[in-house]
């Protein structure tokens, strides 16, 4: 992948391109996972609860998205995290993961988190290939058949 054509910016989630990525990414859950199985933050959430939030382009096109929100100084838990599926297989979700990781170094947080579904397998691949384990439901999450939690140390 040609990295000179991808670039990763902090955006505030309510501007058109992140509303646009948000709501692809809500649509596609959607169709795999019931509502109470389904835990992601709203635009206005992800501003309330103070998310760092990122946007990725790749050749100028939005491509994909993420966030991480910092639980003290104790872990960061990734937020959002998508791209769209004609951008999928280009290293953009690793590129992203590289980045909110960083964030959290930056601020201290040598812990990251995480909850998906069983359904994004290709996401999980990426995280337990990044070095990510499962590990058992932290706070707000609950045992739930169809979410998996993860966490990998990135001091």
């Amino acid at each position: 992948m040609d990295t000179n054509k991808t670039v990763i910016t902090r955006e505030r989630p309510d501007t058109p391109d992140a509303r646009a990525l948000i709501a692809e990414l809500q649509d596609e859950l959607s169709r795999y996972y019931p509502p109470a199985s389904q835990h992601g933050y709203s635009v206005q959430k992800l501003i309330d609860q103070g998310v760092a939030f990122f946007v990725t382009r790749h050749d100028n096109a939005p491509a994909g998205c993420g966030g991480i929100q910092l639980f003290g100084t104790e872990y960061g838990e990734l937020k959002r995290m998508y791209v769209r599926p004609q951008f999928r297989g280009l290293g953009l979700g690793q590129l992203m993961l590289s980045r909110l990781e960083e964030y959290a170094r930056e601020h201290k947080i040598g812990l990251v988190r995480l909850e998906t579904g069983i359904h994004q397998e290709a996401a999980i691949r990426m995280y337990e290939r990044c070095g990510y384990v499962q590990i058992p439901p932290f706070p707000p999450y609950f045992d739930d058949p169809v979410s998996r939690c993860y966490e990998r140390r990135v001091t």
